[in-house]
C-alpha cells in the first residue's frame, strides 16, 4: 500500500475508534440509560464491541445481551442521546498521533473529510470540542447522506463535497462497515488494528493495509 504524502490527495475517517476513542462517554451514556429503566449497567469492552451502527443498535446490543425486549430499544434512544450530548467528551480524546498527523496532510494540501455513521449534532459536538473541526472540509455523518454506512452515499456525498474522484483517495476506518463503503465507492481503504471492529480481524478484510498509528499514513513506501 501507498503511504507517502503525494499518493492521496484525499483522506476520508471514520469517527469513533479511528480519529477518536470515544468508548468511554458512550459507555456511560448507555448505562445512564439502562439504569433509567432498571436495567444492568454494561461493560466498556461490551460497548466497544457493539459500536459502529449507530445508537439504536448499539441499545439494541445492549438489551439483547440482557435477554430483554430490544423493542425497549426506541424508547431508551432519546435518553441515551441526550445525555452522550450532554456529555460527549468527558472522557473521549483522539488516539496518539491523529492530531499531528491531520495537521501534517491538511498543510501539505490533503483534502480532509470526517465520513461517521454518528449523527450530525454529536459529530460535529465532539469534534468542535476537541478542536479538531478546523481540519476537514466536510464532515458527513450518519444522517446527512441518503444512507449511512455500509452504503456508499457518504462517501459519495464527501468526495462531492470536496471535488474529489474516488481514485486518490484513501478512507480510513476500523471495522468492516467503513470497507464495505470505501469498496462500494471504489476508494483505497486501510483499517487501524486498535478500533471498534466488532471482533473482526481487519487484516482478514479487504483492506489495503493496516496500520497501527496514523503516523503510518506519513510513511514512505
Amino acid at each position: 500500500m501507498r503511504h507517502t504524502l503525494e499518493a492521496y490527495q484525499a483522506y476520508l475517517f471514520d469517527l469513533d475508534g479511528t480519529l477518536i476513542d470515544t468508548a468511554p462517554d458512550i459507555n456511560v451514556a448507555l448505562n445512564y440509560a439502562l439504569r433509567q429503566f432498571g436495567l444492568t449497567e454494561v461493560t466498556e469492552d461490551h460497548t466497544r464491541h457493539w459500536i459502529g451502527h449507530g445508537g439504536r443498535v448499539l441499545i439494541a446490543e445492549a438489551l439483547k445481551h440482557q435477554k430483554v425486549d430490544e423493542q425497549q430499544a426506541e424508547e431508551m434512544l432519546p435518553i441515551f442521546l441526550d445525555h452522550y450530548s450532554e456529555h460527549h467528551a468527558d472522557l473521549s480524546l483522539p488516539y496518539p498521533t491523529v492530531v499531528e498527523t491531520l495537521e501534517v496532510l491538511k498543510n501539505n494540501g490533503a483534502k480532509l473529510a470526517v465520513v461517521t455513521n454518528k449523527v450530525a449534532r454529536l459529530s460535529e459536538q465532539i469534534l468542535d470540542t476537541l478542536d479538531m473541526s478546523r481540519y476537514f472540509d466536510v464532515i458527513v455523518c450518519g444522517d446527512t447522506a441518503s444512507a449511512p454506512k455500509p452504503d456508499p452515499a457518504p462517501v459519495h456525498y464527501a468526495l462531492d463535497a470536496m471535488n474529489m474522484r474516488n481514485t486518490g483517495t484513501l478512507f480510513v476506518g476500523d471495522s468492516n462497515t467503513d470497507v464495505l463503503a470505501a469498496r462500494a465507492a471504489e476508494t483505497e481503504i486501510v483499517c487501524v488494528d486498535y478500533g471498534y471492529n466488532q471482533g473482526q480481524d481487519v487484516s482478514t478484510l479487504a483492506v489495503d493495509g493496516v496500520i497501527s498509528s496514523f503516523r503510518e499514513l506519513l510513511q514512505a513506501e
